[in-house]
Protein backbone atom coordinates (compact mmCIF):
# COMPACT_ATOMS: atom_id res chain seq x y z
CA UNK A 1 0.00 0.00 0.00
CA UNK A 2 1.53 3.30 -1.10
CA UNK A 3 1.84 5.68 1.81
CA UNK A 4 0.32 3.20 4.24
CA UNK A 5 -1.75 4.18 7.25
CA UNK A 6 -0.77 6.72 9.88
CA UNK A 7 2.45 7.67 8.08
CA UNK A 8 3.61 10.99 6.64
CA UNK A 9 2.05 11.47 3.23
CA UNK A 10 -0.42 8.60 3.68
CA UNK A 11 -3.92 8.83 2.20
CA UNK A 12 -5.18 7.60 5.59
CA UNK A 13 -3.44 9.82 8.10
CA UNK A 14 -3.71 9.32 11.85
CA UNK A 15 -6.09 12.25 12.18
CA UNK A 16 -8.83 13.24 9.79
CA UNK A 17 -7.83 15.90 7.31
CA UNK A 18 -9.82 18.40 5.30
CA UNK A 19 -7.27 18.44 2.49
CA UNK A 20 -8.94 17.29 -0.71
CA UNK A 21 -12.30 16.57 0.97
CA UNK A 22 -15.05 18.75 -0.53
CA UNK A 23 -17.28 20.41 2.05
CA UNK A 24 -14.86 19.83 4.92
CA UNK A 25 -13.44 23.24 5.75
CA UNK A 26 -11.31 22.50 8.81
CA UNK A 27 -9.62 19.56 10.48
CA UNK A 28 -8.02 19.82 13.88
CA UNK A 29 -5.41 17.65 15.52
CA UNK A 30 -5.52 19.18 18.97
CA UNK A 31 -8.63 18.12 20.82
CA UNK A 32 -11.22 20.76 21.60
CA UNK A 33 -10.61 23.16 18.72
CA UNK A 34 -13.21 21.99 16.22
CA UNK A 35 -16.37 22.98 18.08
CA UNK A 36 -15.17 26.53 18.85
CA UNK A 37 -14.26 27.01 15.17
CA UNK A 38 -17.67 25.63 14.16
CA UNK A 39 -19.35 28.08 16.56
CA UNK A 40 -17.61 31.00 14.86
CA UNK A 41 -18.63 29.73 11.42
CA UNK A 42 -22.24 29.23 12.54
CA UNK A 43 -22.42 32.68 14.18
CA UNK A 44 -21.03 34.33 11.04
CA UNK A 45 -23.58 32.46 8.93
CA UNK A 46 -26.48 33.58 11.11
CA UNK A 47 -25.32 37.20 11.23
CA UNK A 48 -24.77 37.28 7.46
CA UNK A 49 -28.19 35.71 6.81
CA UNK A 50 -26.67 32.68 5.07
CA UNK A 51 -28.68 29.47 4.97
CA UNK A 52 -25.85 27.03 5.54
CA UNK A 53 -25.47 24.63 8.43
CA UNK A 54 -22.22 23.84 10.22
CA UNK A 55 -21.41 20.31 11.37
CA UNK A 56 -18.72 19.49 13.93
CA UNK A 57 -17.59 15.92 14.58
CA UNK A 58 -16.39 15.28 18.13
CA UNK A 59 -15.12 12.34 20.09
CA UNK A 60 -16.26 11.53 23.58
CA UNK A 61 -12.70 11.86 24.91
CA UNK A 62 -12.52 15.28 23.31
CA UNK A 63 -15.38 16.33 25.57
CA UNK A 64 -12.89 16.27 28.48
CA UNK A 65 -11.61 19.60 27.14
CA UNK A 66 -12.88 22.82 28.68
CA UNK A 67 -12.96 24.52 25.29
CA UNK A 68 -15.75 22.14 24.24
CA UNK A 69 -17.98 23.23 27.11
CA UNK A 70 -17.14 26.92 26.65
CA UNK A 71 -18.14 26.57 22.99
CA UNK A 72 -21.29 24.65 23.98
CA UNK A 73 -22.30 27.51 26.29
CA UNK A 74 -21.54 30.04 23.55
CA UNK A 75 -23.64 28.18 20.96
CA UNK A 76 -26.61 27.87 23.29
CA UNK A 77 -26.38 31.51 24.31
CA UNK A 78 -26.29 32.69 20.69
CA UNK A 79 -29.07 30.29 19.66
CA UNK A 80 -26.98 28.79 16.86
CA UNK A 81 -29.65 26.53 15.40
CA UNK A 82 -27.51 26.18 12.27
CA UNK A 83 -24.87 24.28 14.28
CA UNK A 84 -24.89 20.50 14.66
CA UNK A 85 -22.37 18.67 16.85
CA UNK A 86 -22.10 14.93 16.31
CA UNK A 87 -20.34 13.12 19.15
CA UNK A 88 -18.93 9.63 18.57
CA UNK A 89 -19.75 8.19 21.98
CA UNK A 90 -17.93 4.85 21.95
CA UNK A 91 -16.86 5.33 25.58
CA UNK A 92 -13.16 4.58 24.88
CA UNK A 93 -10.45 7.21 24.61
CA UNK A 94 -6.68 7.12 24.26
CA UNK A 95 -5.79 6.17 27.84
CA UNK A 96 -8.79 4.13 28.98
CA UNK A 97 -12.54 4.12 29.11
CA UNK A 98 -14.34 7.43 29.37
CA UNK A 99 -15.73 6.34 32.73
CA UNK A 100 -12.19 5.70 34.08
CA UNK A 101 -10.48 8.78 32.62
CA UNK A 102 -13.19 11.40 33.19
CA UNK A 103 -16.78 10.22 33.49
CA UNK A 104 -19.04 12.31 31.27
CA UNK A 105 -22.39 11.02 32.51
CA UNK A 106 -25.05 12.23 32.44
CA UNK A 107 -23.71 13.18 29.00
CA UNK A 108 -26.82 14.02 26.96
CA UNK A 109 -28.30 15.94 29.87
CA UNK A 110 -25.20 18.16 30.03
CA UNK A 111 -25.73 19.24 26.43
CA UNK A 112 -29.40 19.95 27.16
CA UNK A 113 -28.42 22.01 30.22
CA UNK A 114 -26.16 24.09 27.97
CA UNK A 115 -29.15 24.99 25.76
CA UNK A 116 -28.81 22.33 23.05
CA UNK A 117 -31.50 20.19 21.49
CA UNK A 118 -30.04 16.72 22.00
CA UNK A 119 -30.74 13.45 20.25
CA UNK A 120 -29.26 10.07 21.14
CA UNK A 121 -28.96 7.57 18.31
CA UNK A 122 -27.36 4.28 17.35
CA UNK A 123 -24.28 5.52 15.50
CA UNK A 124 -24.16 2.31 13.44
CA UNK A 125 -27.72 2.61 12.09
CA UNK A 126 -27.42 4.51 8.80
CA UNK A 127 -31.18 5.01 8.48
CA UNK A 128 -31.34 6.53 11.96
CA UNK A 129 -28.35 8.77 11.20
CA UNK A 130 -29.96 9.99 7.97
CA UNK A 131 -33.33 10.58 9.64
CA UNK A 132 -31.68 12.55 12.45
CA UNK A 133 -29.49 14.70 10.21
CA UNK A 134 -32.29 15.54 7.78
CA UNK A 135 -34.45 16.81 10.64
CA UNK A 136 -31.99 19.42 11.96
CA UNK A 137 -32.35 21.88 13.44
CA UNK A 138 -34.22 19.71 15.90
CA UNK A 139 -35.60 22.83 17.63
CA UNK A 140 -35.54 26.42 16.46
CA UNK A 141 -33.12 28.74 18.23
CA UNK A 142 -31.11 25.81 19.66
CA UNK A 143 -27.98 24.13 18.38
CA UNK A 144 -28.34 20.36 17.90
CA UNK A 145 -26.15 17.73 19.54
CA UNK A 146 -26.34 14.21 18.16
CA UNK A 147 -24.91 11.70 20.62
CA UNK A 148 -24.06 8.73 18.40
CA UNK A 149 -23.63 5.65 20.57
CA UNK A 150 -21.04 3.47 18.83
CA UNK A 151 -18.78 0.49 19.51
CA UNK A 152 -15.10 0.92 18.72
CA UNK A 153 -14.06 -1.79 16.26
CA UNK A 154 -17.64 -3.02 15.84
CA UNK A 155 -17.90 -6.31 13.99
CA UNK A 156 -14.27 -7.37 14.34
CA UNK A 157 -13.88 -9.81 17.23
CA UNK A 158 -10.30 -8.94 18.14
CA UNK A 159 -10.86 -5.17 17.86
CA UNK A 160 -14.33 -4.64 19.33
CA UNK A 161 -14.21 -2.49 22.49
CA UNK A 162 -10.42 -2.90 22.74
CA UNK A 163 -8.39 0.12 23.86
CA UNK A 164 -5.33 -1.22 21.99
CA UNK A 165 -6.96 -0.28 18.67
CA UNK A 166 -7.32 3.41 19.50
CA UNK A 167 -3.96 4.09 17.84
CA UNK A 168 -2.69 0.77 16.53
CA UNK A 169 -2.91 -0.09 12.83
CA UNK A 170 -3.51 -3.72 11.82
CA UNK A 171 -0.85 -5.70 10.01
CA UNK A 172 -1.70 -7.53 6.78
CA UNK A 173 -2.80 -10.72 8.54
CA UNK A 174 -5.09 -8.75 10.87
CA UNK A 175 -6.52 -6.80 7.92
CA UNK A 176 -7.35 -10.05 6.15
CA UNK A 177 -9.01 -11.48 9.27
CA UNK A 178 -10.96 -8.26 9.95
CA UNK A 179 -12.24 -8.00 6.37
CA UNK A 180 -13.33 -11.63 6.48
CA UNK A 181 -15.26 -11.03 9.71
CA UNK A 182 -16.93 -8.00 8.16
CA UNK A 183 -17.84 -9.99 5.05
CA UNK A 184 -15.88 -7.65 2.81
CA UNK A 185 -14.33 -8.75 -0.45
CA UNK A 186 -10.56 -8.71 -0.49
Amino acid sequence: MVGGFYQDGARLAGHATHVGVPGVEVSTGSLGHGLPIACGMALAGKRDGCGYRVFAMLSDGECDEGSIWEAALFAGHHQLDNLIAIVDYNKIQSLGTVKEVLDLEPFAEKWRAFGWSTREIDGHDLAQIEETLTSVPAESNKPTCVVAHTVKGKGVSFMENKLLWHYRAPDQEEITKALAELGAEQ
